[in-house]
């Protein structure tokens, strides 16, 4: 037990490192840049205007802002985030939380009753994240309850997900398959519903991970239980889990903002079905009651009598009983949706919000959950009966910006634990249906102890099937640019590294793959299969270099304007998938130093984007140093699959 609680106390000072270093970079950040750099980065909105304010929840103003320029200009403001309007005069600021986006507005609750008179004083306004205290604190406090919790459902997960209990399975429970399931994807399903306390399904790519779990929610409801908590550390994942349920007739809840808008999600979220409840004419009655008084009493002027004066206190103390009365009926409101609702959805932080952080869950289930810091799944752990959790440990780990915390193992996450320590509670889906067989082969082997089977549907599946004009050809090719002198680059103050040689290779290699291929005109895209091309690289600075000449290339740049090509991260190809896929090493240098092409894991997510062919340009003299590797350079040449960059080379005109 003490083990356990040291181990929970090293998690507590990691989180406290990473806490630092994070506000240490947003503290640097926004010092060093100016309005315009915080535009681009899109954590700022300037100028601003106020275009609506009401009273919110607790008598607390909320203000809806517009942005004037820079309108639809990508940002990273969304529900739950820190945020604080300024303004370039005279005043200060005024923090909140935003509370809701919709392209270029967005409402501020703020943590005053009044707002401050330079916001109406005619200075230009602008709005801009501030650090996020928020998620830290709650961390925090889910960590102290971990760590504190005796003789409760609590302590018992507790050392059952960290491998001091054994994990209890009631293999008695009947299960029929699900006809639409295939056998490991049932017996996830089976595990799940026959488990007491945790369940694991590890979803390696392509192997229908999410399928499976919206499969588990529904049987899990079917067992009777009354409440459950569906969430995951990134919007998009709940948003995309809401969906899911809300097309199979559950009745969900989405608390917190989709990152996404549709009319499925809008309509699912908390506000909407408040708006659609039959108290809400009610409550809308009192808000704009509560609103004339307070409109009444900020009528009367600085220099007044005491009969004003006692008018303007009496429409004032009005307007708080209104609000208070108002504030009743929306909890009662609120309430009552909750009562009846099967599935709630939310991120891991969002999971403390104010609406439902006093609710207790028959079972919760974590999405992505190997992507979440451990202090993040406690969250909604803490009010759990029983925990299921979804995810791959071989694929991204989550984000650590402190290089001390991740050393020391903050980016080690409670799936690992675990699925290591207690590997009964866990259910491999072995059928994927995303790659050929030899694009999957390399990965299955390194990660997966051989065990993927590719199915049938996409196990010789060739680049013939989306469009006729190309040839079957090889499905992976390494491009091995060894001896060719392209060596990699630092750009900018040693902050990402290039190799616009190599980089060309790959878009020759490109060019001449497509060379048969003309892009449908828009007319008759509807009716041809879209080819879809990805090009990664872990280097920003390659990616901007690609990006650059891609767009230089007419043939290139009409795919990229019409979304069949993308240029990106690694990470920002996390959970999605492309007919082709190339991607570029970069590094190449005499030392043999390989930087972050180390983390492996982030290369299984490159290798296994790929659905018909793969194509990796890389120095073999490099990368050989490192023994995964030098593996997959031995699985290339058994397949066949092997090329030096010098053929490619040789074919250019003299």
């Amino acid at each position: 037990m003490d083990k356990i609680l040291n181990e929970l106390l090293d998690v507590r000072a990691l989180l406290k490192l990473e806490q630092e270093e994070d506000r240490r970079q947003y503290q640097l950040k926004n010092a060093q840049t100016s309005i315009t750099e915080r535009k681009r980065l899109g954590i700022c909105w300037y100028p601003v205007n106020v275009i609506k304010q009401e009273v919110g929840f607790g008598n607390k103003m909320v203000v809806e802002l517009e942005r004037i320029s820079g309108r639809d200009q990508l940002h990273m403001f969304q529900a739950g985030s820190s945020a604080a309007l300024f303004t370039n005069g005279e005043g200060g600021t005024l923090n909140g939380v935003v509370l809701e986006v919709k392209r270029n507005k967005l409402r501020l609750a703020t943590t005053k009753e009044d707002l401050p008179d330079w916001l109406e004083g005619g200075a230009r306004l602008g709005v801009e994240l501030t650090f996020d205290e928020v998620s830290y604190r709650e961390m925090e406090i889910a960590l102290m309850k971990v760590m504190e919790a005796e003789k409760s459902r609590l302590a018992q997960l507790r050392d059952i997900l960290l491998g001091v209990e054994p994990a209890i399975f009631r293999r008695e429970r009947p299960f029929t398959p699900i006809a639409a399931l295939n056998d490991s994807q049932n017996d996830a399903v089976r595990n799940i519903v026959q488990a007491k306390d945790v369940a694991i399904i590890h979803g390696p790519p392509g192997t229908g991970k999410t399928t499976t779990l919206v499969q588990a929610i529904l049987q899990t409801l079917q067992t009777g239980e009354q409440k459950l908590l569906v969430t995951a550390p990134s919007n998009t994942a709940v948003d995309l889990l809401t969906e899911k349920l809300a097309e199979q007739g559950v009745n969900v809840i989405r608390i917190g903002n989709p990152s996404r808008v549709s009319e499925v999600l809008l309509e699912h979220t908390l506000d909407a079905q408040i708006m659609h409840h039959r108290e809400y004419r009610q409550l809308k009655k009192l808000r704009k009651s509560a609103q004339e008084y307070k409109a009444m009493a900020s009528q009367y002027k600085r220099s007044f009598g005491p009969q004003e004066r006692a008018q303007r206190q009496f429409m004032k103390e009005e307007s708080k009983r209104v609000l208070a009365q108002a504030d009743d009926v929306e909890e009662y409101i609120t309430e009552d949706l909750l009562d009846r609702v099967q599935v709630i959805t939310c991120t891991l932080v969002g999971s403390a919000n104010r609406t439902i952080r006093h609710l207790q869950y028959d079972t919760v289930f974590i999405d992505e959950a190997a992507q979440a810091l451990e202090p993040a799944c406690w969250i909604p752990i803490t009010r759990a009966n029983r925990v299921v959790l979804a995810g791959d440990h071989h694929q991204l780990p989550p984000t650590v910006k402190s290089m001390a915390a991740e050393r020391g193992g903050l980016a080690r996450t409670l799936f690992e634990k675990c699925i290591e320590r207690q590997p009964e509670t866990a259910v491999m889906l072995t059928t994927q249906y995303r790659m050929h067989e030899h694009i999957m082969g390399f990965s299955n082997q390194q990660f997966y102890r051989g065990e993927l089977q590719a199915h049938e549907s996409v196990r010789t599946a060739t680049l013939s099937e989306v469009h006729p004009v190309f040839e079957t050809g090889l499905i992976v090719e390494f491009i091995d640019t060894a001896g060719c002198g392209f060596n990699d680059q630092t750009i900018g103050e040693g902050s990402s590294t290039a190799n616009p040689e190599e980089a060309d290779v790959l878009l020759k290699h490109l060019l001449n793959l497509l060379t048969p291929y003309e892009p449908a005109e828009a007319s008759e895209a509807q009716t041809e299969p879209r080819l879809r091309i990805g090009i990664i690289s872990p280097y920003r600075a390659q990616i901007n270099y690609l990006t650059d000449q891609v767009e230089h290339e007419p043939k290139l740049a009409q795919l990229l304007s019409r979304r069949q090509l993308s240029v990106g991260t690694v990470d920002s190809f996390q959970g999605q998938e492309r007919d082709i896929m190339y991607i570029s090493m970069v590094r190449s240098n005499p030392e043999g130093e390989i930087g972050f092409l180390a983390d492996i894991r982030r290369m299984n997510v490159a290798m296994t984007r790929a659905k018909k062919k793969m194509v990796i340009v890389g120095d073999s003299a490099t990368l050989g140093q490192h023994p995964f590797y030098q593996q997959f350079m031995n699985y290339a040449e058994s397949i066949g699959a092997y090329r030096s960059a010098w053929e490619l080379l040789s074919t250019d005109p003299e």
